[in-house]
């Protein structure tokens, strides 16, 4: 409980921080979104009319606490852009479609991982192993919107499988998120695969295998199950890494979610859209990784009794 406590509060620091920083990032950056959204054609009586709208004539502190206020009570005030609409109501929107995608994505990605990273294992200095040694390299080296263009090229051009560049509901995230979890899922297997090599020669493997569990068996019920625990570790930075990589698949693939968004508002310099946007990914990426730290303190006890030794 402590632990979760101690963890939670530096979460929360992380992200204060994250919010000032982007704040100030933006408050300081030249531009003049009173400039930008009412055109060269605008009076200065205009311009100063909208900047007292917008708030800009205030100090940076007072505008800050202002806007974390709002922000925190849920009035995220209008976009720059798209002034009709509500910050919340875009994110509300698109946030369904990004967090589909992104759990999608960690599917694959374990459904790849794991059978392969066993039957690698199982296979050990076979050419099968070597295989898959050459391609999780390979894997690792490919970017994210290499494969989603390759994707929409082979599958998307080739073979039909799906219309290019044209969104059609859930169904039409199958191929972005392959695109995601593949590099990520050559990561995660590399990881897994290492202990995976350590953990069979452990032993209480060789003491299962002495009782008459076949190697398959000992590999699946005993070593697979220690070397899951380090690699929730790797799983936690690849959900940053996911959803890094859903902000340029989203544009590849033409997927109005919180990445395509988050695209158009820096191309329409909209401050306040970017502000919210980078503050939620922080928050995600920030609970992702502290919600893995707990759950490896519940999961494996040697570790609370290590750091329990240390304190």
């Amino acid at each position: 409980m402590y632990f979760a406590l101690k963890r939670t509060g530096a979460a929360l620091i992380t992200l204060f921080l994250v919010s000032v920083f982007s704040f100030l990032a933006f408050s300081v950056i030249r531009g003049d979104p009173a400039s930008l959204m009412l055109g060269t054609n605008a009076t200065e009586e205009q311009l100063a009319t909208f900047r007292e709208e917008l708030g800009l004539n205030r100090s940076i502190p007072v505008r800050y606490l202002e806007w974390l206020g709002n922000f925190l009570s849920g009035n995220l005030g209008n976009s720059l852009r798209f002034r009709s609409e509500a910050i919340s109501v875009l994110i509300i929107e698109r946030l369904p479609i990004s967090f589909f995608l992104a759990l999608l994505s960690l599917f694959f990605i374990v459904v790849i991982a794991v059978p392969v990273s066993l039957f690698s294992v199982r296979r050990e200095n076979s050419l099968i192993d070597r295989i898959v040694n050459i391609g999780t390299a390979t894997g690792i080296s490919v970017p994210h919107f290499f494969l989603g263009v390759l994707f929409i090229w082979i599958f998307g051009i080739s073979l039909r499988l799906f219309t290019a560049g044209v969104y059609v509901g859930y169904r039409s995230l199958c191929f972005p998120a392959l695109a995601i979890a593949v590099p990520n899922a050559a990561i995660l297997t590399k990881f897994l695969r290492s202990w995976l090599f350590k953990e069979q020669r452990s032993d209480y493997v060789r003491t299962a295998r002495s009782k008459g569990a076949s190697p398959s068996f000992a590999l699946r019920r005993h070593a697979l199950r220690n070397a899951l625990i380090p690699s929730i570790t790797v799983l936690g930075m690849i959900v940053a890494e996911v959803f890094s990589g859903s902000i340029v698949i989203e544009q590849v693939f033409a997927i109005p979610g919180i990445g395509r968004l988050l695209i158009a508002a820096i191309t329409s310099r909209d401050y306040p859209l970017i502000q919210t946007l980078v503050v939620y990914i922080a928050f995600v990426v920030v609970i992702a990784n502290t919600l893995v730290d707990i759950a490896i303190q519940v999961i494996d006890p040697r570790i609370r009794l290590e750091k329990e030794v240390r304190e």
